[in-house]
């Protein structure tokens, strides 16, 4: 996986969220807000791939979680990222 161009982490007056760049993003009209776990993995994946397991890998490595929680919450949020269009295989 990799998060599509045309998006980037922005804080807007305290709050991490993400915006859409560029024609191919023209009709992109969500507001996506991340809490710090999501903005922390947006900050180590961006311009790389990624798969859910990396994901979780460095969700264990910054916050005090199991591997099976770990594991869910990574698959969860990539899952809503690749529906809403910023994330793709």
């Amino acid at each position: 996986m990799k998060i599509k161009k045309g998006f980037e982490l922005r804080e807007v007056c305290g709050e991490h969220i993400i915006v859409a760049y560029g024609r191919e993003n023209i009709d992109f009209n969500k507001v996506i807000s991340l809490n710090e776990s999501a903005t922390y993995l947006w900050k180590n994946i961006c311009d790389k791939e990624f798969t859910a397991e990396t994901m979780a890998e460095l969700l264990m490595q910054e916050y005090e979680v199991d591997a099976d929680t770990a594991r869910r919450d990574a698959q969860t949020l990539l899952d809503e990222w690749v529906k809403v269009g910023l994330a793709e295989g």
